[in-house]
């Protein structure tokens, strides 16, 4: 039985890699990874004592304490679990694949709507490096935001240039919150974010560059930031970093082409 080895196997044993591959990642995201490998550690000694050592009694107790381990695991975890379910539906390649299935024309009109609509957070944001005023905006994808924008006061205007440097000029009461920006509109300003303890943040950065990081580890939000000692334009996407953009560069990844 042990040479009957077959592509279906091989198949198997790379989705299982996979999916703990992931789970991992989910977890050190989250701050969990040690209690990860914990509970990996504990499914090996499992599945060596009961399948291959076949103990019996040892086995039966293990048996037990995985069934309601399971409970635990999902009351231990259940942010981590909802936050993966959530992002399972709305990462970049899924919303990638929609787009086939949408006419031509649409998506044409659509493109060129946002690009309008983009401009003037562009705009602003190339100003406001310029002059080295320091800027947070969290533009709005497919998860909602509601907890984040109750933290800070709601807006709710039209997207302009103009508006968005008075809200992050130096002596704006508003100017040290993140801007949340949802169906193409201003929601709110002034707003609380999430910030990443990630040792692996270079150290230049601030403490806007780690909440953008924090709220693209916990949703699926485009968190744009221009730093107030350098001026540069900044972009954290999927708990990753994309710094010193351009004004091209930027309006890319706000379009979603790059």
């Amino acid at each position: 039985m042990f040479f009957d080895f077959g592509i279906k196997d091989i198949i198997d044993i790379l989705l299982v890699a996979v999916m703990l591959y992931y789970c991992y990642r989910v977890m050190r995201e989250s701050r969990s990874s040690n209690a990860f490998v914990g509970v990996l550690v504990f499914i090996i000694i499992w599945v060596f004592v009961s399948q291959i050592l076949e103990m019996r009694l040892l086995g039966a107790i293990l048996d037990k304490m995985v069934s309601v381990g399971v409970i635990g695991l999902v009351i231990l975890f259940q942010d981590d679990i909802r936050h993966f379910l959530y992002n399972l539906g709305t990462r970049r390649r899924v919303r990638t694949l929609m787009r086939y299935f949408s006419p031509k024309r649409t998506m044409e009109r659509d493109t060129e709507k946002l690009k309008r609509t983009i401009m003037p957070i562009v705009m602003a944001c190339m100003s406001m490096s310029k002059n080295k005023v320091g800027a947070l905006i969290v533009v709005k994808r497919s998860m909602p935001l509601a907890d984040i924008v109750s933290t800070g006061e709601e807006v709710d205007a039209a997207i302009s240039q103009r508006l968005i440097e008075n809200i992050f000029f130096k002596n704006s009461p508003l100017h040290d919150g993140a801007m949340i920006i949802s169906n193409l509109r201003i929601q709110a300003a002034g707003c609380i974010l999430p910030v990443s303890h990630d040792l692996t943040i270079p150290k230049e950065l601030g403490l806007r560059h780690r909440a953008a990081l924090g709220m693209s580890q916990e949703s699926d939000a485009l968190c744009v930031v221009v730093s107030e000692e350098t001026g540069g334009i900044s972009v954290a996407d999927g708990g990753e970093f994309r710094l010193h953009l351009s004004a091209e560069e930027l309006e890319a990844v706000l379009v979603g082409e790059n």
